[in-house]
This record gives C-alpha cells, structure tokens and sequence, in this order.
C-alpha cells in the first residue's frame, strides 16, 4: 500500500510547481522532499517527475497518482473534521481561494460578517486565477474556491466537487463619457471600429471577445492589452478606448468619465460560482450563506443564490 505521506509529497510538488517550493511548504529541506519522492517512485515502479531547472512537471503516471492522492487527501482530511464533530470539536480554520476582482467586489463584506458571526473560525484567502484551484479543493488544501466563467469558455472537469453557481455577472459596454452608446445601446457590429481595451489572447475575457466578435461576423481591434479591469477603466476615464466590464466592477469602482451599457443583440455575463467538496468541513456552509447574501446585495435583480447548482 502507498505511504499517504508520500503521496502528500507528490501532490504539493504538483500544486507548488518546484520541489523547493513544496519543501517549503512541508517544512522539509528540498533533498529530504526530494527523498520522499524518489522513494515513492521505487514504490510504484515509474517515474512520477521530471525534475528541470525550471520547476518540476509531472509524467503521465504522475498525473494520475495526482488525481487519485489528491482524492486521498481530501478523505482524510474530511474522516479528522467527522471525527472532530463527533468529538464536539468545532473546525477553527477555513481556507479560501478566489480570483482577484471576486476578491475586490465579494469578499471584503463577506469576510467582515463571517468574522464576526464566527470568531472562532481562522479564515485563510488564497490568489488563485481560474481555471486552477480545482485539485486544492480535492485534496483539502482549500476549503472553498470562487471562480468563474466567461462566455466561449469551458468549465474545467469538478472531478466529483460541487460547484454551484453563485452569481450572474453582466458584461457591459464601457466607454468614455460622450461616447454615442451614452444615448443608445450598440452592437458589436455597429463598434467594430473602435479601439478595444481587453487581456491578451488566452485571457479568459478576450477569448469571450472574441467569441461574441465571432458569432457576430464582425472583427474587432485591441488596441491595448490589459487583464486589469482597474487599468481597463482608467483608460477609459481618460478617453482611450472601450471595453466589456462586468457590472458587479462598475459598481465598486470609483471615479467618473464613464457610461456603460449593454450590447444591443446579446447578453454577455461572466457566471461566479464556489466550488468545494461532497461532504465540506462545518464553516463551508455558513461561508457559502454569507456569500450568497453579499452576492444578491453585489448586483440586485441579477440570477444569483444557488441556481444551477450541481455536482460533476
């Protein structure tokens, strides 16, 4: 039978990227990690990792070790939280990971009323950029994850996680103020000519660009690349360019020289949704409540709280 230690080992150096990374993370040295894993190797008969200057990729065995240990770990980790609610210990920790503008817009409030409904609880947040953080969740490393999806992109495999869809997000046309959208809603095809501000391509809000653009039969230039929905706005603010912003960022950005609308001949949104295990530790469901109430007060009338949630 596989040692769950060293299996822990090959996880972190997945999630991590680099021996020395996981080992810092484990509190080992790198040889004494790098001794684990050899041995886990000379376990299962097969390489695992290609070891390079640049961090550690796993092989094909690899990966699926992966797949199963991170499954492993978040068994584990869930069979000590039923025990400890057997027990009447109540969980102290909840880990969170959230991608950067669910961090500006959702979870400042969220995190303050949790707090103060569970002193108790130690709260953790974590950066993760979609579409990772699904293998966190599995192996227990996060408790809850908040991602999302734009239109022309596809949700990543859950792999047994319940995700559940938190929000429905808006994607609006904004421009400078005396732009023509300020007196009628436009369509892709009617601002084919104007100087677009979106990420790079591969960012998940040009590929939804350039999906609406494609499905319109229209071309459309981006003239400035930026993933920075901040730096998308103050360029705006100072007269350059136009770009697609979800709503729940419009109304907590400040400043003016703005006006938003949406596109005529189509509804473009960006979905929100948390992503955690089967059977999630205690905090998860209290968490998961106060995020659906900061979320219907993030965007009043909008689809929100649960709907379509499901298991994959």
């Amino acid at each position: 039978m596989l040692d769950a230690n060293r299996v822990r080992v090959l996880v972190e150096i997945a999630h991590a990227g680099s021996i020395a990374a996981a080992a810092e993370r484990l509190s080992f040295t790198p040889p004494a990690l790098s001794q684990q894993l050899t041995k886990l190797e000379h376990e299962v008969g097969c390489r695992l990792v290609e070891r390079g200057r640049t961090g550690a990729t796993l092989t094909e065995a690899g990966r699926v070790l992966l797949e199963h240990g991170e499954r492993v770990l978040g068994e584990l980790r869930d069979a000590e939280a039923a025990v400890r609610e057997v027990a009447e210990r109540l969980p102290d920790r909840l880990s969170l990971g959230a991608f950067a503008s669910a961090g500006k817009v959702l979870l400042p409030e969220a995190l303050a009323v949790f707090g103060h409904e569970h002193p108790h609880v130690r709260l953790s947040l974590s950066d993760i950029e979609p579409p990772g953080g699904y293998g966190l969740v599995t192996s227990g490393d996060l408790d809850l994850l908040i991602t999302h999806r734009y239109p022309g992109v596809p949700l990543p495999r859950a792999g047994g996680l319940h995700r559940e869809r938190l929000l429905v997000d808006p994607l609006m046309v904004v421009a400078p103020v005396g732009h023509p959208i300020t007196d009628t809603e436009m369509s892709l095809a009617d601002l084919a000519d104007q100087e677009w501000i979106c990420g790079a391509p591969g960012i998940h809000n040009r590929i939804s660009l350039d999906s609406a653009a494609s499905a319109a039969g229209v071309r459309l230039s981006v003239a400035y690349e930026t993933r920075d929905y901040e730096v998308a706005l103050a360029l705006i603010e100072a007269g350059v360019g136009i770009a697609l912003i979800p709503q729940t960022i419009l109304g907590a950005a400040r400043g003016g020289g703005r006006v938003s609308r949406p596109l005529r001949g189509t509804r473009l949104a960006r979905e929100i949704y948390t992503v955690y295990r089967r059977r999630p530790p205690e905090p998860v469901p209290a968490m998961l409540a106060t995020l659906r109430r900061t979320a219907a007060r993030s965007l009043p009338g909008a689809k929100k709280e649960g709907q379509d949630a499901h298991t994959r």
